[in-house]
């Protein structure tokens, strides 16, 4: 829904800030009403509540933001005030074509935000609310996201610190972030700790931390000697071992929060009314379930149909035309979570869903490469996973027509292994 299908009588425009916002409230003929600051604190955002009150009913008074979420706006929300999420950069080319000066200023931009809503209330959309349980479920999945990528940043840190000075650590064990590497480089952090380390020692130390590989011992040294050898002036090798301990120290702690945090997010998603549908999907897997969810949500109003779903998950390519330029691009603008989490499942399904797998391999056939075919394939699937969320049912291969119909043609399809 709309403002303008809403009879908004007054537009109020934030500008969010960490500490302090500036709001601007317009009438519906671009008058300004009222313009004053308030503190991002409880007191303070209350007062905001409370001073808008006085100048009219909630339900009349949508407000624009540049956040869609946030306890700014869930206490907009709780009062009655329609929230409407804005593009930063839509506001920026907006600020641009009024002000040519290029002037800038917090409480210029409220005002700017709220003359955006007020003339093109009819393009906009207000923001429909999620349910706690898919606010706690993006909570959990997004911070389980965050460690995801702290790890990988982490772990490509002291990657490259071996590289420069103990490659044989690196290249003794496959994974430098599996639980026995991390072990290994606590007790060798560097090669002037290793110059004794036999194979009969390095048998007793994968017994003593439960190695499950599948190499020898002797495998294991002869990867380690086979690599560049490492530094072992004394000097350097101490500040190397403090280094190579601090960021192993970082490993296993994020490793132990990663298990605690993908612990929640199994809990939260099996307490969501949709979980089901979203579990019920082929290799869709309890974490990549909630990633999907997280992000599709459970407000069935917000969205116009599956393409909508698509547009924001960015399954959907970018059409420009002029006179007799056509070109189609990527879709830059979107939910980037949502997009990795939706071509994650789709990637997995075609393992074992022979349409998906149809699907992806006509897409490959047309000569898209891979990216590009599974975001077709996501795509497809946005559409059948919509259907079951608006009917509120799990997905049934028996009722996905077109899964029954390639299954009833005889054709030869094939499930990659």
């Amino acid at each position: 829904m709309s403002p303008n299908a809403m009879g908004a009588l007054f537009f109020v425009g934030i500008d969010w800030a960490a500490a302090t916002h500036a709001v601007c409230v317009l009438d519906a003929t671009g008058q300004k009403i009222a313009a004053f600051t308030v503190e991002h604190s409880a007191d303070g955002l209350a007062g905001l509540v409370r001073r808008l009150a006085r100048l009219g009913e909630p339900d009349t008074m949508p407000v624009a933001i540049e956040r869609p979420d946030g306890r700014l706006v869930d206490i907009l929300l709780e009062a009655g005030h329609p929230v409407v999420p804005v593009k930063p950069h839509a506001i920026k080319t907006w600020r641009e074509s009024e002000a040519g000066s290029g002037a800038k200023s917090d409480p210029g931009d409220a005002e700017v935000i709220a003359d955006y809503l007020r003339c093109r209330q009819r393009k906009l959309t207000v923001a429909v609310p999620y349910s706690a349980e898919t606010k706690a479920l993006r909570t959990v999945v997004r911070t389980r996201g965050d460690l995801v990528d702290m790890r990988v940043a982490a772990t490509n840190q002291l990657a490259a610190l071996l590289d420069a000075h103990w490659p044989g650590a690196k290249a003794i064990f496959a994974d430098i972030e599996s639980p026995i590497a991390l072990e290994f480089l606590t007790r060798y952090p560097t090669a002037r700790h290793a110059v004794g380390l036999g194979a009969k020692r390095l048998a007793a130390f994968c017994a003593k931390h439960g190695y499950s590989g599948r190499r020898s011992a002797d495998q294991l040294l002869t990867r380690l000697r086979a690599a560049p050898t490492g530094t072992t002036d004394q000097t350097l090798c101490e500040a190397l071992r403090d280094a190579v301990i601090a960021l192993v120290t970082v490993l296993k702690a994020l490793g132990a929060a990663l298990k605690d945090i993908g612990r929640s997010v199994t809990a939260t998603l099996g307490e969501h009314p949709d979980a089901e549908i979203f579990t019920s999907l082929p290799r869709s897997g309890q974490i990549n379930a909630a990633q999907m969810l997280a992000e599709w949500g459970d407000a069935r109003p917000a969205y116009a149909g599956p393409e909508s779903v698509a547009a924001l998950a960015g399954a959907t390519p970018v059409t420009k035309e002029s006179g007799k330029h056509r070109a189609v691009h990527f879709r830059w603008a979107c939910n980037k979570r949502f997009r990795q989490a939706i071509t994650t499942f789709a990637d997995n399904s075609r393992h074992e869903s022979a349409w998906a797998a149809q699907v992806y391999t006509n897409a490959r056939a047309r000569g898209l490469d891979h990216p590009h075919a599974v975001r077709v394939l996501a795509r497809a699937w946005i559409r059948v996973i919509w259907r079951c969320w608006i009917d509120r049912i799990p997905y049934d291969p028996g009722r996905h027509g077109n899964a029954v119909r390639l299954a009833e043609s005889g054709q030869p399809t094939q499930v990659a292994a």
